[in-house]
């Protein structure tokens, strides 16, 4: 046998060779054993023997020895000492002798010494005395590992749990609410469409649409809103002239998402159109009042502003001013985003980007920062040069009608007219919405309802520059910037042409408004959260936790409470039992608090012998005379939880009347 030298990690050569071994192990299993049982002998799982293949050997002899041989203990070559453990390891104590070998392999100074893990452990087949030297195997190749990757969702994408979804469904049943009121029937359509059908439609934003992979044929993209989808529903349904529709259904978007703000890639719409040939502006002036009834339901009451404008008024502004034709509908884009940019940013758009002459961009903001209501009206009805154009002497007809019809809807109280709404899509036509509020404009300035028709100052540049954190993607997330806010919650607009882009003559007049579930979401959260609102919400509507209790020897009354829960079941009363046999009374106790459950039904076995259960209202202070409950006959049981449930609504009704009363009081300088 011969000596080495070696360090950890490395190999210290004999001075006349120049070459390195590796080490083979072949383990004859003793006589009557299961080969398969020494699968566990492998160099990678074992520590020591790990640490010893980033050694060296360098000897070229066989050395073999039993696993029990006491000379395992005299051992001097450091390589073998070093594997000294693993020779003791338990299976080879058993095993009827351990051979190892040298093989050599080439060395070169700059490669490391390879791992003994990608040496093959031989098994003998047989348990002679001695055992061979172990044959030469060629080196396995090495099974592919299983593919890492991080688990999440999509970028501007979420998935919804727990209260969250709760608060949503309350958005979607409240806001449903309102349409079926108004008479409005839902339809469904594709998620995705023809590429050709959403293309052109959207005006600068049609880089944001989605486009989906070619799948036989048909180049489709995922749409990008729930009105081009309707319009292209109604161009193929040619019999159906009127219709009040409502829509409620995700879209998609590749817009840079922030997620806190609701601004994301996949997001629900809840859509309302009125579509065939009425009176002018009367369904206009319904839209606005669905409006102003959800947000009301919402309990938004005094913390909202309807923007309105004209897309007529607008193209007159623009043409008094002098823009030219083929750039109305660019300049319009910058006009639009006068509600996230200061007018000096927005005047630079318009001028180097836009190409616009310095001269004409002034003109119109001397316009564009006009806001009011009916005192607005007047004041553009008294500009001659607005009044010589048509597109203007149109648009402010129709506004002249929409306010009255407003004052008779009783509407008019959330309602500015903002000459510095232009809504950037190119299918509107005529009047055009836009719902904002707290939160709504970068920085989350509180939104107010602005009515003086005088010039304002246009909004401050942001002092810092905007901050964008890295996402769980490491993608920009917008949700820390301040020149980012939530946007409108709600917009829409009257599309008299699009339908007839499809259809070719035929033209049906069309009016909508959509509202964006999660900026609503967004914006009803963060005011729970920082008015640290006391009332629980809850992640289900169970009415009542069934609950059996007893002492020694006690059943679990599994049998009575699952029949009490038919009961309640098939009275429609919304009721839950705790899954186990003999569950303990505080489990069955904390399971409904955790829940919020109102109302609890407890019985033992005298109970249920006399046909009686307690009835006992959740969260009574102690001293309260029904703290312990009440009780109540079995045959008595649903019209009694049917009561007090009932009574609980009615309270909770009241108290979320009077803290929607509670309205904040509007700043200075603002209307009331």
């Amino acid at each position: 046998m011969l000596w080495c030298k070696a360090r950890r990690g490395a190999l210290t050569l004999n001075p006349s060779s120049r070459e390195a071994k590796s080490l083979t192990v072949a383990v004859t299993p003793p006589l009557g054993a299961q080969t398969s049982g020494y699968n566990l002998i492998h160099w990678a799982r074992i520590k020591k023997v790990y640490t010893a293949l980033q050694r060296a050997i360098e000897s070229q002899k066989t050395t073999t020895f039993k696993g029990h041989d006491s000379r395992m203990k005299r051992l001097q070559n450091p390589i073998l000492r070093s594997l000294r453990p693993f020779l003791r390891h338990r299976t080879l104590q058993q095993a009827a002798s351990v051979t190892l070998t040298t093989s050599h392999l080439h060395y070169r100074k700059s490669s490391s010494i390879p791992a003994l893990s990608q040496e093959p452990v031989v098994m003998a087949s047989e348990a002679p005395n001695v055992a061979a030297e172990a044959p030469k195997a060629p080196r396995a190749p090495k099974a592919p590992k299983a593919p890492k990757f991080e688990l999440k969702t999509p970028k501007g994408t979420k998935d919804w749990q727990g209260t969250d979804m709760v608060i949503r469904d309350k958005i979607f049943s409240t806001i449903t609410e309102v349409f079926k009121r108004h008479g409005a029937v839902t339809i469904d359509t594709p998620v995705f469409e023809l590429k050709e059908i959403l293309s052109g439609k959207y005006g600068e934003d049609s880089k944001l649409i989605y486009d989906l992979a070619d799948q036989g044929g048909e180049i489709c993209s995922l749409r990008y809103d729930l009105t081009v989808p309707f319009a292209r529903w109604l161009a193929m349904n040619r019999d159906v002239q009127n219709i009040k529709r409502y829509h409620i259904a995700k879209v998609y978007r590749r817009d840079q998402p922030a997620m806190t703000k609701g601004r994301m890639r996949e997001f629900y719409q809840c859509d309302f159109d009125i579509a065939g040939s009425y009176d002018s502006m009367l369904p206009d002036a319904e839209i606005v009042k669905i409006t102003t009834e959800i947000f009301s339901g919402l309990g938004w009451d005094g913390r909202y502003t309807i923007k309105l404008n004209h897309r007529q008024i607008l193209d007159g502004i623009f043409q008094v001013c002098g823009v030219p034709e083929d750039k109305i509908r660019t300049i319009s884009s910058a006009v639009d985003k006068l509600d996230k940019l200061p007018w000096a940013d927005v005047r630079k758009e318009m001028t180097e980007e836009k190409g616009l002459d310095g001269g004409i961009a002034d003109r119109i903001g001397e316009y564009v920062v006009l806001k009011g209501q009916t005192d607005l009206l007047t004041k553009l009805k008294a500009d001659e040069k607005l009044m010589a154009n048509e597109s203007m002497k149109a648009g402010l007809a129709d506004m002249d009608l929409l306010f009255s019809y407003l004052q008779s809807f009783d509407a008019l109280s959330n309602v500015s007219f903002d000459l510095s709404l232009a809504r950037g899509l190119d299918y509107y036509t005529g009047v055009i919405f836009e719902v904002v509020t707290e939160g709504s404009a970068p920085g989350s300035a509180p939104v107010t309802l602005a009515t003086t028709s005088a010039a304002t100052a246009a909004p401050p540049k942001p002092s810092k520059k905007p901050s964008k954190s890295k996402g769980p993607d490491g993608e920009e997330d917008r949700s820390n910037d301040p020149s980012v806010g939530v946007g409108s919650v709600a917009a829409g607009g009257r599309y008299d042409n699009l339908v007839g882009m499809f259809s070719g003559k035929t033209q049906i007049p069309c009016v909508g408004i959509s509202f964006g579930v999660d900026r609503i979401f967004s914006i009803t959260k963060a005011r729970m959260e920082s008015e640290k609102n006391d009332v629980q919400v809850r992640n289900n509507e169970v009415d009542v936790y069934v609950m059996a209790f007893g002492g020694k020897g006690f059943t679990g009354l599994l049998q009575e409470r699952m029949a009490i829960c038919a009961q309640l079941w098939s009275a429609g009363i919304k009721a839950e039992f705790l899954y186990k046999v003999k569950p303990k009374l505080q489990q069955q106790f904390k399971a409904a608090e955790v829940n919020g459950v109102p109302f609890a039904i407890i019985f033992g076995e005298d109970e249920i012998a006399k046909k009686q259960v307690k009835v006992k209202e959740m969260g009574l202070p102690d001293g309260h005379p029904e703290k312990d409950g009440v009780v109540v006959e079995i045959s008595n049981l649903v019209d009694e939880v049917k009561r007090r449930i009932a009574n609980q609504t009615n309270v909770g009704d009241l108290t979320q009347k009077v803290e929607s009363l509670k309205v904040e009081e509007a700043p200075a300088g603002s209307a009331t």
